[in-house]
């Protein structure tokens, strides 16, 4: 079944700004302008990526460009994840502070958030479902809490999966017709839920062994996802039958909470290796490693986020630094 690997582009890195605490997540938008990272320090940044692409010119001719165009300060406690709305001009961030919070980012001058939705959870995770008026949050509760976004009601799955799950939730993501969600669970689990009925579908227990599942991400056709675990395996799922399709090695991986991403055509996968501090990408469909390069960072990146329309991606450190890279011409 093996053919032969490609090769993955290399890529030019840039440091673009520094938290004052780990900068611990990063979401783009969906159309890949704008770039948020979520710090330990309770700061959310966000960038404009033309910018960046400007900043990485030899010729800046003006002066210094300063890619962070707004920074809000509006929690209380260490931010665990961003997600902007699919049509606007929102972004949404989740923190250990229970909330989370609704940003207009075309207000130049506001820094506060305009809406806040106080969970009774450490809140881990987000996701906006496709439409914009519901979204799913991943907390220390056991089962995924659904919010409509009008109305900010709650709603709990009423049927619990047969094995009760037991542990927070670090992942949780919508498909991208928002059918399905998928979560990524402490207890090692990863499960799928019907996104019209918010029932759990499926239950794959032990995906990542006794360790955390830590990530879990659908393929762009929802037939796959994609999840990682402090096991140091990223793993391949068939959707409709639970089973495991590619097993992905070679990548250190015990400690912190990241995630496996595909690059914007799903041919690649990358990740972290926490021992060798270095980004790792395999070859999607072959397994093989096609690619190891330093990181860049003081100590492993705590997160990787791919751009969803370009060769292009962001990597948080422990180091409180955020870095892009791209794709070299």
């Amino acid at each position: 079944m093996k053919g032969s690997s490609k090769s993955f582009p290399k890529h030019e890195t840039r440091h673009l700004s520094e938290h004052k605490n780990i900068a611990r997540c990063a979401r783009f938008s969906a159309d890949g302008r704008f770039v948020a990272t979520g710090s330990a320090d309770t700061s959310i940044k966000l960038f404009e990526v033309s910018k960046i692409k400007q900043m990485l010119l030899p010729e800046a001719k003006d002066g210094p460009v300063r890619p962070v165009i707004r920074t809000y300060y509006d929690h209380i406690q260490p931010i665990n994840d961003l997600d902007f709305h699919p049509q606007g001009t929102i972004l949404i961030s989740g923190a250990k502070d229970q909330t989370i919070k609704f940003f207009d980012i075309s207000k130049t001058n506001a820094k506060r958030a305009y809406r806040v939705i106080q969970d009774t959870h450490n809140v881990r995770s987000v996701s906006f479902h496709p439409s914009g008026d519901f979204l799913l949050a991943g907390t220390d509760h056991a089962i995924p809490h659904l919010y409509d976004i009008n109305t900010f009601q709650c709603y709990l799955s009423s049927n619990i999966p047969e094995t009760s799950p037991s542990g927070a939730i670090n992942q949780v993501r919508y498909s991208c017709t928002g059918a399905m969600y998928v979560t990524a669970s402490k207890d090692g689990a990863i499960r799928l839920w019907d996104g019209i009925t918010a029932n759990c579908v499926r239950s794959i227990t032990a995906a990542h062994g006794t360790a955390e599942a830590t990530s879990a991400i659908f393929t762009k056709d929802q037939r796959f996802v994609l999840s990682s675990g402090k096991d140091s395996t990223v793993k391949l799922w068939e959707v409709g039958s639970g089973r495991l399709v590619r097993q992905y090695l070679g990548a250190i991986h015990t400690q912190l909470r990241c995630q496996a991403i595909f690059n914007q055509t799903e041919e690649f996968i990358i990740f972290i290796d926490e021992l060798s501090n270095e980004i790792v990408i395999w070859d999607a469909m072959t397994t093989e490693k096609v690619a190891k390069w330093p990181s860049n960072h003081v100590g492993a990146p705590r997160w990787l986020e791919h751009s969803p329309v370009e060769s292009a991606f962001i990597s948080c450190g422990t180091d409180r630094s955020v870095r892009f890279w791209k794709e070299t011409v």
